[in-house]
């Protein structure tokens, strides 16, 4: 009887999510306006936006647009596509699901202050929630591992095989990188703290088959309820709310405290070209039942892809304070034909922009991105 239910969900999700790991997929309600362009234009301050809203039968010629985003004494151009071949050369990676896509919100980075604290936030990820480690890296003081549940590579797996594989064994997951870096001397969260160290971050939401809230206290975790899901404060400061479920990838986004929710939709639209999306659920029952809660009220759901983790723009009630244990969200771009040549080497960490909640959005482009996650795994 349980494999027949697990049977269920999975192919439930399958078609509910989107998830469709052949060679074409259903286009998207609403396409990124904008595609990525990594060229600083170190004489331009200004941001400037051509938002439209148009139908899904408009001419894609039609739907894109530039954009001027200016960061600090540079800027990042967001250059227009003319022909639907351009298009085609802007997916991200070759997985169907991207192929309508310039640009995936990839994963985030978070920060700890000592190894023992990277050590207890892998072990608390890994035996609580079934986070496995995809790969990770030393350059000088830095030591980054990044965690998911299956392949980041942007294209089918050499190993995938439909229908025998599972969800894990596919491409395009998102990952969580954890980061210690030895000079730093920021004091960041100390484990078993009540509260998290700032608030613009509500949580992690994470879609798994099970979770263990005894490894989630044995290993740092300080539950602060759970009753039919778990929010949980991990060992890092990272709030995360895990929900028994299934789903193609189980990171499903981020939820951002806003003080102003129009005011941060208004910059991941037309500033990032995020789009609004159908709100994600890890449950047949949609957020009818007691095991995960519908979509909160006053909220705004959006991602640059229906297929790709988003973040979840949430009204809150007292001013907002940034968690400093939260680095960045990470957007994985395709720059467009003008610029692909003048892609910067450095895995984009330099380029940054910050959201109206103080939570930083680093860009990489695919090709540095697919580079550096062959080199580390």
């Amino acid at each position: 009887m349980r494999l027949l239910l697990t049977v269920l969900l999975l192919l439930h999700w399958r078609i509910s999510s989107g998830f469709v790991p052949v060679s074409s997929s259903p286009k998207p309600t609403k396409k990124a306006a904008s595609v990525w362009d990594t060229r600083l234009l170190a004489t331009s301050h200004d941001t400037t936006t051509n938002n439209k809203n148009e139908d899904d039968d408009t001419d894609t010629s039609s739907l894109r647009r530039s954009l001027l985003l200016g960061i600090g004494s540079s800027s990042v151009a967001m250059m227009t596509l003319g022909t639907t071949q351009d298009a085609a050369l802007a997916a991200v990676g070759t997985l169907p699901e991207f192929q309508e896509s310039n640009a995936i919100l990839q994963g985030l980075t978070i920060d700890v202050v000592d190894q023992s604290q990277l050590k207890t936030m892998i072990d608390f990820l890994n035996q609580a929630f079934g986070f496995d480690v995809l790969r990770q890296r030393i350059r000088g003081s830095i030591e980054e591992v990044w965690l998911g549940f299956g392949p980041e590579e942007l294209a089918i797996p050499a190993d995938f095989t439909l229908p025998v594989s599972s969800f894990g064994k596919y491409g395009g997951h998102a990952s969580l990188c954890i980061r210690y870096d030895a000079k730093s001397t920021a004091a960041l969260y100390r484990i078993g703290d009540s509260n998290p160290p700032g608030s613009n971050i509500a949580f992690l939401q994470v879609g798994v088959p099970s979770y263990r809230i005894s490894q989630m206290s044995n290993n740092g975790g300080n539950i602060l309820d759970a009753y039919g899901f778990v929010n949980v404060i991990s060992p890092s400061g990272l709030p995360i709310r895990g929900i028994v479920g299934i789903r193609p990838d189980p990171i499903m986004f981020v939820a951002i405290n806003c003080d102003n929710v129009k005011q941060s939709q208004a910059f991941y639209e037309q500033t990032l070209g995020f789009s609004q999306q159908v709100y994600p659920f890890a449950r047949p029952s949609n957020g009818t039942g007691p095991f995960e809660p519908a979509q909160p009220k006053g909220s705004v759901y959006l991602a640059p892809s229906p297929y790709s983790m988003g973040v979840l723009l949430l009204p809150s009630k007292k001013k907002v304070t940034p968690n400093p244990v939260m680095d960045s969200l990470k957007v994985v771009y395709t720059p467009s034909s003008a610029s692909s040549d003048n892609d910067s080497s450095d895995g984009g960490g330099a380029m940054q922009v910050v959201d109206p909640s103080n939570v930083k959005i680093s860009f990489q482009s695919a090709s540095d991105f697919e580079q550096e996650e062959r080199v580390t795994r």
